[in-house]
Protein backbone atom coordinates (compact mmCIF):
# COMPACT_ATOMS: atom_id res chain seq x y z
CA UNK A 1 0.00 0.00 0.00
CA UNK A 2 1.20 3.51 -0.87
CA UNK A 3 -0.19 5.64 1.95
CA UNK A 4 -3.86 4.78 1.67
CA UNK A 5 -3.57 3.72 -1.97
CA UNK A 6 -3.79 0.01 -2.77
CA UNK A 7 -1.45 -1.75 -5.20
CA UNK A 8 -2.39 -4.81 -7.25
CA UNK A 9 0.36 -6.98 -8.77
CA UNK A 10 -0.56 -8.99 -11.85
CA UNK A 11 1.71 -11.79 -13.06
CA UNK A 12 0.64 -12.95 -16.54
CA UNK A 13 1.41 -16.60 -17.27
CA UNK A 14 -0.07 -18.16 -20.38
CA UNK A 15 0.10 -21.94 -20.72
CA UNK A 16 1.13 -21.98 -24.36
CA UNK A 17 4.70 -21.11 -25.30
CA UNK A 18 5.97 -21.57 -28.83
CA UNK A 19 9.72 -21.26 -28.23
CA UNK A 20 10.03 -22.93 -24.81
CA UNK A 21 7.26 -25.43 -23.89
CA UNK A 22 5.84 -24.90 -20.38
CA UNK A 23 8.24 -21.98 -19.98
CA UNK A 24 6.53 -20.38 -17.00
CA UNK A 25 6.92 -23.47 -14.81
CA UNK A 26 10.27 -24.64 -16.15
CA UNK A 27 12.76 -25.50 -13.40
CA UNK A 28 15.12 -22.60 -12.75
CA UNK A 29 17.67 -23.26 -10.00
CA UNK A 30 15.40 -25.72 -8.20
CA UNK A 31 12.07 -23.88 -8.51
CA UNK A 32 9.50 -23.11 -11.22
CA UNK A 33 10.34 -19.98 -13.21
CA UNK A 34 7.17 -18.18 -12.12
CA UNK A 35 7.94 -18.72 -8.41
CA UNK A 36 10.83 -16.21 -8.49
CA UNK A 37 8.47 -13.41 -9.50
CA UNK A 38 5.71 -14.50 -7.12
CA UNK A 39 8.03 -14.55 -4.11
CA UNK A 40 9.64 -11.22 -4.99
CA UNK A 41 6.19 -9.63 -5.28
CA UNK A 42 5.01 -11.14 -2.00
CA UNK A 43 8.09 -9.69 -0.27
CA UNK A 44 7.22 -6.14 -1.37
CA UNK A 45 6.40 -3.56 1.30
CA UNK A 46 3.81 -1.92 -0.93
CA UNK A 47 1.92 -4.61 -2.86
CA UNK A 48 -1.46 -5.54 -1.38
CA UNK A 49 -2.42 -8.46 -3.61
CA UNK A 50 -0.35 -10.75 -5.85
CA UNK A 51 -2.45 -12.33 -8.60
CA UNK A 52 -1.47 -14.73 -11.37
CA UNK A 53 -3.54 -14.45 -14.54
CA UNK A 54 -3.39 -17.76 -16.38
CA UNK A 55 -5.39 -20.00 -18.67
CA UNK A 56 -3.54 -23.10 -17.49
CA UNK A 57 -4.54 -25.31 -14.54
CA UNK A 58 -1.00 -26.58 -13.96
CA UNK A 59 0.34 -23.01 -13.72
CA UNK A 60 -2.56 -22.16 -11.42
CA UNK A 61 -1.61 -25.00 -9.06
CA UNK A 62 2.05 -23.96 -9.01
CA UNK A 63 1.17 -20.29 -8.46
CA UNK A 64 -1.04 -21.10 -5.47
CA UNK A 65 1.67 -23.33 -4.01
CA UNK A 66 4.06 -20.37 -3.95
CA UNK A 67 1.56 -18.00 -2.37
CA UNK A 68 -0.09 -16.14 -5.26
CA UNK A 69 -3.84 -15.88 -5.69
CA UNK A 70 -5.52 -17.22 -8.82
CA UNK A 71 -9.08 -15.89 -8.52
CA UNK A 72 -10.01 -16.74 -12.12
CA UNK A 73 -8.90 -18.76 -15.13
CA UNK A 74 -8.15 -16.37 -17.96
CA UNK A 75 -10.59 -16.63 -20.90
CA UNK A 76 -9.31 -18.00 -24.21
CA UNK A 77 -9.70 -14.65 -25.97
CA UNK A 78 -7.02 -13.20 -23.68
CA UNK A 79 -4.73 -16.22 -23.95
CA UNK A 80 -3.84 -16.51 -27.64
CA UNK A 81 -0.45 -15.69 -29.17
CA UNK A 82 -1.91 -12.38 -30.28
CA UNK A 83 -3.40 -11.32 -26.94
CA UNK A 84 -1.71 -8.20 -25.55
CA UNK A 85 -0.44 -7.71 -22.01
CA UNK A 86 -2.69 -4.68 -21.60
CA UNK A 87 -5.79 -6.76 -22.44
CA UNK A 88 -4.77 -9.20 -19.70
CA UNK A 89 -4.35 -6.35 -17.21
CA UNK A 90 -7.68 -4.73 -18.16
CA UNK A 91 -9.44 -8.09 -17.77
CA UNK A 92 -8.02 -8.51 -14.25
CA UNK A 93 -8.92 -4.96 -13.22
CA UNK A 94 -12.48 -5.45 -14.50
CA UNK A 95 -12.75 -8.74 -12.57
CA UNK A 96 -11.87 -7.02 -9.28
CA UNK A 97 -14.08 -4.03 -9.97
CA UNK A 98 -17.06 -6.34 -10.51
CA UNK A 99 -16.18 -8.01 -7.21
CA UNK A 100 -16.16 -4.53 -5.62
CA UNK A 101 -12.47 -4.89 -4.78
CA UNK A 102 -10.81 -1.59 -5.64
CA UNK A 103 -7.13 -0.82 -6.28
CA UNK A 104 -5.43 2.46 -7.12
CA UNK A 105 -2.28 1.20 -8.85
CA UNK A 106 -1.39 -1.89 -10.83
CA UNK A 107 2.06 -3.33 -11.39
CA UNK A 108 2.63 -5.88 -14.17
CA UNK A 109 5.43 -8.33 -13.34
CA UNK A 110 6.25 -10.76 -16.12
CA UNK A 111 7.53 -14.16 -14.90
CA UNK A 112 10.12 -14.13 -17.67
CA UNK A 113 12.15 -11.62 -15.61
CA UNK A 114 13.20 -13.89 -12.72
CA UNK A 115 16.24 -11.84 -11.68
CA UNK A 116 14.14 -8.75 -10.95
CA UNK A 117 14.22 -8.36 -7.15
CA UNK A 118 11.89 -7.04 -4.47
CA UNK A 119 14.33 -4.14 -4.16
CA UNK A 120 13.67 -3.30 -7.82
CA UNK A 121 9.91 -3.52 -7.28
CA UNK A 122 9.91 -1.38 -4.13
CA UNK A 123 12.31 1.19 -5.60
CA UNK A 124 10.07 1.62 -8.64
CA UNK A 125 7.07 2.24 -6.38
CA UNK A 126 9.08 4.66 -4.24
CA UNK A 127 10.20 6.47 -7.40
CA UNK A 128 6.55 6.88 -8.39
CA UNK A 129 5.95 8.51 -5.01
CA UNK A 130 9.03 10.74 -5.25
CA UNK A 131 8.20 11.93 -8.76
CA UNK A 132 4.50 12.23 -7.93
CA UNK A 133 3.90 10.65 -11.30
CA UNK A 134 1.27 8.26 -12.64
CA UNK A 135 3.47 5.59 -14.24
CA UNK A 136 6.90 3.97 -14.01
CA UNK A 137 8.41 1.60 -16.58
CA UNK A 138 11.70 -0.23 -16.09
CA UNK A 139 14.61 0.10 -18.51
CA UNK A 140 18.27 -0.89 -18.77
CA UNK A 141 21.32 0.09 -20.79
CA UNK A 142 21.49 -1.36 -24.30
CA UNK A 143 24.32 -3.85 -24.92
CA UNK A 144 25.66 -1.80 -27.82
CA UNK A 145 24.88 1.72 -28.93
CA UNK A 146 22.28 1.89 -31.76
CA UNK A 147 24.59 4.45 -33.35
CA UNK A 148 26.74 1.46 -34.36
CA UNK A 149 23.77 -0.02 -36.26
CA UNK A 150 22.31 0.44 -39.71
CA UNK A 151 20.56 -1.53 -42.42
CA UNK A 152 22.61 -3.41 -45.04
CA UNK A 153 21.58 -3.55 -48.72
CA UNK A 154 21.16 -6.86 -50.55
CA UNK A 155 24.66 -6.43 -52.01
CA UNK A 156 26.15 -6.57 -48.51
CA UNK A 157 28.01 -3.27 -49.05
CA UNK A 158 29.23 -1.39 -45.97
CA UNK A 159 29.75 1.88 -47.85
CA UNK A 160 28.33 4.70 -45.73
CA UNK A 161 27.26 2.14 -43.14
CA UNK A 162 28.07 4.51 -40.28
CA UNK A 163 28.49 8.24 -39.95
CA UNK A 164 32.16 9.29 -39.89
CA UNK A 165 31.70 11.01 -36.56
CA UNK A 166 30.54 7.73 -35.02
CA UNK A 167 33.34 5.76 -36.69
CA UNK A 168 35.93 8.07 -35.15
CA UNK A 169 34.42 7.87 -31.65
CA UNK A 170 35.14 5.41 -28.87
CA UNK A 171 32.10 3.45 -27.72
CA UNK A 172 32.45 4.83 -24.18
CA UNK A 173 32.26 8.38 -25.56
CA UNK A 174 28.90 7.82 -27.23
CA UNK A 175 25.67 8.90 -25.56
CA UNK A 176 23.99 6.29 -23.34
CA UNK A 177 20.90 4.58 -24.72
CA UNK A 178 18.30 2.57 -22.84
CA UNK A 179 15.74 -0.05 -23.77
CA UNK A 180 12.60 -1.40 -22.16
CA UNK A 181 13.53 -4.53 -20.22
CA UNK A 182 10.02 -5.92 -19.58
CA UNK A 183 10.53 -6.34 -15.83
CA UNK A 184 8.25 -3.71 -14.26
CA UNK A 185 5.24 -1.79 -15.55
CA UNK A 186 3.57 0.33 -12.88
CA UNK A 187 0.64 2.67 -13.46
CA UNK A 188 -2.28 4.42 -11.84
CA UNK A 189 -5.36 2.34 -12.68
CA UNK A 190 -7.43 5.38 -13.60
CA UNK A 191 -4.91 6.26 -16.33
CA UNK A 192 -4.78 2.69 -17.68
CA UNK A 193 -8.55 2.50 -17.92
CA UNK A 194 -8.64 5.79 -19.82
CA UNK A 195 -5.67 5.26 -22.13
CA UNK A 196 -5.47 1.46 -22.42
CA UNK A 197 -1.69 1.44 -22.08
CA UNK A 198 1.10 1.62 -19.51
CA UNK A 199 2.77 4.19 -21.78
CA UNK A 200 0.51 7.04 -20.84
CA UNK A 201 0.91 10.38 -22.58
CA UNK A 202 2.49 12.29 -19.70
CA UNK A 203 3.70 12.09 -16.10
CA UNK A 204 5.56 8.83 -16.76
CA UNK A 205 9.17 8.09 -15.73
CA UNK A 206 11.80 5.39 -16.15
CA UNK A 207 13.23 3.13 -13.48
CA UNK A 208 16.77 2.07 -14.41
CA UNK A 209 17.90 -1.50 -13.72
CA UNK A 210 21.22 -3.21 -14.31
CA UNK A 211 21.58 -5.62 -17.22
CA UNK A 212 21.91 -8.73 -15.04
CA UNK A 213 18.57 -8.14 -13.33
CA UNK A 214 17.03 -7.32 -16.72
CA UNK A 215 17.35 -10.78 -18.28
CA UNK A 216 14.09 -11.46 -20.16
CA UNK A 217 13.54 -15.11 -21.07
CA UNK A 218 12.23 -15.46 -24.61
CA UNK A 219 14.42 -18.21 -26.06
CA UNK A 220 16.42 -21.10 -24.60
CA UNK A 221 19.66 -19.10 -24.68
CA UNK A 222 18.02 -16.52 -22.39
CA UNK A 223 16.93 -19.29 -20.03
CA UNK A 224 20.44 -20.73 -19.90
CA UNK A 225 21.91 -17.30 -19.12
CA UNK A 226 19.30 -16.76 -16.39
CA UNK A 227 20.09 -20.20 -14.96
CA UNK A 228 23.79 -19.37 -14.73
CA UNK A 229 23.18 -15.96 -13.15
CA UNK A 230 20.63 -17.34 -10.68
CA UNK A 231 23.00 -20.16 -9.69
CA UNK A 232 25.70 -17.58 -8.99
CA UNK A 233 23.26 -15.51 -6.95
CA UNK A 234 22.15 -18.57 -4.95
CA UNK A 235 25.77 -19.36 -4.04
CA UNK A 236 26.47 -15.81 -2.91
CA UNK A 237 23.49 -15.12 -0.63
CA UNK A 238 23.37 -15.89 3.09
CA UNK A 239 19.62 -16.39 3.47
CA UNK A 240 16.76 -17.35 1.16
CA UNK A 241 15.19 -13.87 1.40
CA UNK A 242 18.43 -12.34 0.12
CA UNK A 243 17.66 -13.92 -3.26
CA UNK A 244 14.86 -11.40 -3.74
CA UNK A 245 16.60 -8.29 -2.38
Amino acid sequence: MIGKKKVLAIIPARGGSERIPKKNILNLSGKPLISWTIEAALASKYIDNVVVSTDDNEISTVAKKYGAKVPFIRPDKFSSNHASSISVVLHAIEFFQKADERYDYVVLLQPTSPLRTVKNIDESIELLQQKKCDAIVSVCNVDHSPLWCNTIPSSGSLSNFLDNQVLNSRSQDLESYYRLNGAIYLCKIERILNEKTFFIQDNIYSYKMNRESSIDIDEMIDFNIAKMLMSNRCREVKTTRDLYV
